[in-house]
């Protein structure tokens, strides 16, 4: 392609809505224009990375098993009313009326499509396991899109579903998919973290994430530098039994005993004011799930983790009451308990124990409660893991303080089990003639913000640099100079590579020297080869890889098999291994 006949165009200065480097760069570089918040077109030079990649992926999920399909991007809401997700999902979901009247939505996801492909097509269990994919577009009415590619609103994603006789054989399938994933990120040139991920509006048994680790992204990891334990803090767990205080003989033996703490309505306050550790006194909020409110108790040097909490009464998020609500329920901030509490529903961390006395308010401004045993002297509805992880607690599988990284998700799997396949009917026939629910598993990528992230690991100050596996052109060719030897040779170079089968984006613009380099250092093509008056004296084109400072002069008649070699070389370089 001419650069002259570019359909966009490149600009100098950082656009003020840029958050992200890759924001900027594709800005910078012409490959994007957002058409309304989190809604962006793909110019050329995008478009096509955009099809390489998807064509990594379609190697890869090809290779796990996956027979690609198209399902639509709009849906009638009966299918999401059978899985129950249609009255779950907020406003981020689009609902409209067709001329009908028909209550119809945007796809967000394809769960419930694919489900229902599955019980026309599946009946027996001679055609399981059954991989699905396809690349489709999707809508989620963001209420902040942020990053340009990073969170918007109208997406491509490929996902892929997998439909299994029972749960031992979703478990066998299931690391195929992480290692496909793993396999196109590197594919991509793009490093990725595999964490344990929180199941969300998806519902079902288990979830991991792949993350790439940037301060800039908007996920926080817990991660554990010595065995590799890795989670996104909605989902990860920590060792609560590490630097637990050893309990004093006897003291779980009496009752509680209220003493004066006034002024004292911290848990740092009250634990100085008594002379006790945090980890012995109990911390008490109140949340509304709805209208609903849930009392949670946990040791007083953790936090509660919102989303496992949303989780755990089975709605999307969770609200903490305000002082006013406090009053009307009876409850004294800064002085709350559950002992007393009687028509409250209450949730406990699995942090307390029922065989120690903790510090715990008494429900009356000015005291607390010492000696109050859990289980004993409140009453518990539900015991659970409802604790953030944070920087410096222990791993839970080795002990190792654990340290914290921001990250952007490239993708996600998820084991859905039967979360669909029950409430939708996809029933299938075993071997002995009984109905049972196919179970499921979900393998999620978006596109768009996997080439963001491509740019976010491979870029400097200059721009974009390119891996040669999604680089829109291998090539950049840079004509220089206003002598017709020089021209007339670039433009011979041009057709001889564009004849080679060489991806050649060509600038054959009237411009200066430094405005073409500093364009091929925007854009990144993985080789820029200049021909100009000085390189031909010197025997040829000069040929410089992006990735690297310097160049080499290559003469004319072997630069076709000098560049296919160079790009055959770094494509090697980047992709996995079989082992991988």
């Amino acid at each position: 392609m001419r650069m002259s006949q570019r359909f966009g165009r490149t600009l100098r200065e950082k656009p003020a809505e840029a958050e992200m480097p890759s924001h900027e760069l594709l800005l910078r570089a012409g490959m994007i224009s957002k058409l309304a918040a989190g809604i962006y077109s793909y110019l050329p030079l995008a478009w096509r990375s955009i099809r390489k990649i998807e064509d990594i992926m379609r190697k890869e999920m090809d290779a796990a098993g996956g027979q690609e399909i198209n399902m639509p991007v709009v849906h009638p809401s009966d299918i999401w009313e059978e899985s129950g997700r249609f009255f779950e999902v907020g406003p981020e979901m689009v609902r409209f009326k067709d001329r009908s009247g028909r209550d119809m939505v945007l796809a967000m996801t394809h769960e419930e499509p694919v489900t229902d492909l599955a019980r026309r097509f599946i009946d027996s269990y001679k055609q399981l396991p059954i991989v699905v994919y396809h690349i489709q577009t999707k809508f989620r009415d963001e209420p902040r899109s942020r990053g340009g590619l990073v969170r918007v609103r109208e997406f491509v994603m490929k996902d892929a579903y997998s439909f299994h006789a029972d749960e031992k054989g979703l478990d066998e399938y299931y690391p195929a998919q992480c290692r496909a994933y793993r396999r196109i990120c590197r594919s991509c040139g793009v490093p990725v973290t595999q964490v344990q991920g929180d199941v969300g509006m998806m519902g079902g048994t288990g979830a991991h994430e792949f993350t790439y680790v940037t301060d800039a992204g908007e996920d926080t990891l817990i991660l554990c530098p010595r065995c590799g334990y890795a989670a996104n803090r909605e989902a990860a767990r920590i060792d609560k039994s590490s630097g637990v205080p050893e309990p004093v003989e006897g003291e779980m033996l009496p009752a509680p005993a209220k003493v004066s703490t006034p002024g004292k309505d911290t848990i740092a306050s009250v634990c100085e004011f008594l002379g006790r550790d945090p980890k012995t006194s109990i911390k008490t909020m109140v949340y509304f799930a709805g209208q609903d409110p849930v009392m949670v108790v946990l040791r007083g040097d953790l936090d509660v983790n919102e989303k496992k909490l949303a989780n755990l009464r089975k709605v999307d998020k969770m609200r903490l009451a305000e002082p006013e609500e406090l009053k009307e329920l009876g409850l004294e901030q800064g002085y709350m308990s559950p002992v007393g509490v009687e028509r409250i529903f209450v949730v406990a961390d699995d942090s307390l124990s029922a065989e120690r006395a903790y510090v715990a308010g008494a429900n009356e401004s000015g005291y607390h409660l010492v000696g109050v045993v859990p289980g004993r002297d409140f009453r518990i509805d539900v015991v659970a893991d409802i604790a953030t992880a944070r920087e410096g607690d222990a791993c839970p599988a080795c002990g190792e303080r654990l340290t914290v990284k921001r990250g952007v998700e490239v993708g996600n799997t998820f084991k859905l089990g039967t979360r669909y396949s029950v409430p939708m009917k996809a029933m299938y026939q075993d071997e002995n003639g009984e109905l049972k629910p196919l179970v499921m598993g979900c393998y999620g990528m978006g596109v768009g913000r996997l080439l963001a992230c491509v740019i976010e690991a491979n870029h400097d100050d200059k721009g974009i640099i390119w891996p040669m596996t999604v680089a829109p052109y291998h090539v950049h060719l840079v004509a220089l100079g206003t002598s017709e030897d020089a021209r007339s040779t670039a433009e011979g170079v041009y057709e001889r590579l564009l004849a080679e089968g060489i991806e050649v984006l060509y600038d054959d613009r009237d411009e200066s020297a430094g405005v073409k380099f500093n364009d091929a250092d925007l854009l990144g093509m993985p080789i820029r080869v200049t021909v100009s008056e000085r390189s031909l004296k010197r025997g040829g084109a000069e040929v410089k890889l992006r990735r690297l400072p310097e160049g080499e002069i290559v003469p004319l008649d072997e630069l076709p098999d000098r560049l296919k070699e160079i790009i055959r070389r770094e494509i090697e370089r980047i992709l996995p291994g079989e082992e991988s």
